[in-house]
């Protein structure tokens, strides 16, 4: 079975988040192992600094007891922050393996507090642990936030470019189904139908079916007309084949000799006029 190619930034997160997070660790082991007083001193400048800034924003001040707790506190968000963070670029499925560094910070708590044992001026308290884990916990929190951020932000830029696809693939088949239909079109004008409905449009525009158009006459052209129009027997459309006359009125002086609604190879049947006027029944 082949396995999934690895992308090169997969595995720059990887070692990048995999040396942060035992970086991590190391410095959380390294404050443990100084000596009491040397801690005490840092801490000392920390709470001064703090103070002061509260000052500006009227609150009150703070214990160095208060910042060594903060201290534990800060220090695990941000191996827990950076266990999920390693944990996402090694698995998709983090969520179900979330315990992963909830007991990796859990395990790094445990074991700081055992090296402040064999410390000078150190103590270990069951306390400082809980801490340490309430500040993994908080760290993991903030990571799944941002990365849910991350993943909306991903998630909404590949839908609209998933959009754009398909509206451009809906754009060339509808191009593509004109292109057909011009084609079928200039296939069917080309064969036999094609030349059939092009004659009966040659034919509508002579002279004698206009004649025949004007006058309102309904009788079929002559042989010779139609056959001088390249027109079937019967295909002229609204005339049916076989069909010699209709029941009307002609218009005065319509059999007339030299009658401009004559065309040509037309030939009036003989009786259709009754009298001078040309009233009478076709």
């Amino acid at each position: 079975m082949d396995k999934e190619k690895i992308s090169p930034w997969v595995i720059v997160f990887r070692v990048f988040f995999t040396i942060a997070v035992g970086a991590c660790i190391v410095y959380i082991f390294g404050n443990s192992l100084e000596a009491g007083a040397v801690s005490s001193l840092r801490s000392q400048a920390v709470m001064r600094y703090m103070n002061a800034a509260l000052d500006r924003i009227g609150l009150g001040p703070v214990s160095e007891h208060t910042v060594r707790k903060l201290a534990h506190f800060a220090e695990y968000c941000l191996e827990g922050l950076l266990l999920t963070l390693c944990l996402r670029v090694y698995t998709r499925r983090f969520v179900r393996h979330i315990s992963w560094p909830l007991l990796g910070g859990l395990l790094t708590a445990v074991a700081d507090e055992t090296i402040q044992l064999y410390v000078a001026e150190r103590s270990s308290q069951v306390s400082d642990v809980w801490i340490d884990f309430a500040g993994v916990v908080a760290g993991m929190c903030v990571s799944l936030v941002l990365l849910l951020i991350v993943r909306a932000i991903t998630s909404f830029y590949s839908i609209k470019k998933e959009n754009r696809r398909l509206r451009e693939e809906r754009d060339a088949l509808r191009r593509s189904q004109k292109a057909a239909r011009r084609s079928r079109q200039e296939d069917f004008d080309d064969g036999p139908d094609g030349a059939e409905i092009r004659s009966v449009r040659d034919y509508a525009g002579t002279e004698d079916a206009r004649a025949y158009r004007d006058a309102g006459d309904m009788r079929r052209p002559s042989a010779p007309a139609r056959d001088s129009a390249g027109v079937p027997d019967g295909d002229l459309p609204g005339r049916a084949a076989g069909l010699t006359h209709i029941h009307r009125t002609a218009p005065s002086g319509y059999f007339a000799g030299g009658s401009p609604y004559a065309g040509p190879g037309y030939s009036a049947p003989a009786g259709s006029c009754d009298n001078d006027q040309g009233e009478g029944n076709l």
